[in-house]
């Protein structure tokens, strides 16, 4: 089955946008103040990375983006060594493609060390919050030189978790852009 292509939006500002291919971690918290793993899914947590590059200090900056998960949850242990694939596509041709590695025997990180840090703080505990936690990555297409444009699709995939996560990029205006704020 063909994935389902959603569109990106990238901010009119932004100096670029680049895919950063993840496994998300997906949680929900209970009534009584507990997180619950729902499952994980493909994700990508799409960054500015011309932005970025510019001066560490816009990290922040440049992952004020959209990002995206899906289409399939994976429910169960996340497997210790999982291989995904990663792609742009550049009217209807590829680009650039890679795959990455990626579960928790190439993590910088153990799942429980990941989840222990994020749901520790209280104002992460509140019942009915949903939680998508992005698990990082080694492997972006900007840092092989590709400059990524409007109409390009990202398309992301992990075997064992389903269909591929697809994404194209759209350009839109920011409401208040670099306008000045405005004083009572």
């Amino acid at each position: 089955m063909a994935a389902r292509e959603w569109q990106l939006p990238m901010p009119d500002f932004a100096e670029g946008s680049g895919e950063e291919p993840e496994v998300v971690g997906l949680y929900v918290i209970a009534p009584d103040g507990t997180p619950w793993r729902v499952g994980f899914a493909v994700g990508n947590e799409t960054t500015d990375h011309v932005t970025e590059k510019k001066n560490y200090l816009y990290l922040a900056h440049a992952k004020l983006r959209f990002c995206a998960y899906g289409p399939e949850l994976f429910i169960g242990d996340l497997p210790s060594n999982l291989v995904g694939n990663v792609r742009i596509l550049r009217d209807g041709e590829t680009l650039w493609e890679k795959s990455f590695p990626t579960g928790e025997d190439n993590m910088c990180h153990s799942l429980a060390n990941l989840e222990y840090h994020h749901f520790k703080y209280d104002q992460f505990l509140r019942p009915g919050d949903v939680h998508v936690q992005f698990m990082g990555t080694s492997v972006a297409s900007f840092g092989d030189g590709i400059k990524t444009q409007v109409g390009d699709v990202f398309e992301i995939s992990i075997p064992e978790f389903g269909r591929p996560l697809s994404n194209a990029i759209s350009l839109v205006p920011s409401k208040n852009g670099l306008n000045p704020i405005k004083s009572l």
